[in-house]
């Protein structure tokens, strides 16, 4: 329900399948937690009766945001595929630039933007940045005006 719902961070969601599969994350479940907290299993169950107009809202609300990643990422000299889904945007940082964490870091502490470097999630993300879209469209267009001025042979 996460992406689907608008409730991103919340790790709510249901599960339907065989018998056996259920009862392995029964099992499973039943060591790990005790149980979801009820006002969010309340807010879930709720969450279903929305219409197809709010999702059509969050549908068009997180394709605004995605164009002015995708502006913020060109501005950068990142790649990156149109064809991700999810609720990030993973781009190949700049081959002048090198590592990830070089770029996130000359964002951070020159520009106070947040970007998740890669290698954070092992040496194969090196390359790239991890950007996301739980950011309101204000604040994306703050953000692109602070690297209005950016160039790669600045860093």
């Amino acid at each position: 329900m996460s992406k689907s719902h608008n409730m991103a961070g919340w790790r709510i969601g249901w599960v339907a399948g065989h018998q056996d599969y259920l009862d392995a994350i029964l099992k499973v479940k039943s060591n790990v937690d005790s149980g979801m907290f009820k006002p969010m299993q309340l807010a879930a169950v709720a969450a279903f009766d929305n219409p197809a107009s709010w999702h059509d809202e969050r549908n068009d609300e997180y394709r605004k945001r995605r164009e002015l990643l995708y502006q913020l990422l060109d501005k950068l000299g990142c790649t990156y595929d149109k064809t991700q889904t999810g609720m990030f945007i993973w781009a190949k940082v700049n081959g002048a630039i090198g590592k990830s964490a070089r770029l996130a870091d000359y964002l951070l502490y020159e520009k106070d933007i947040f970007v998740t470097p890669g290698m954070v999630y092992g040496e194969k993300g090196n390359s790239y940045i991890r950007v996301s879209l739980c950011v309101k469209q204000e604040l994306l267009k703050k953000v692109l005006a602070r690297v209005e001025d950016f160039e790669v042979a600045k860093i």
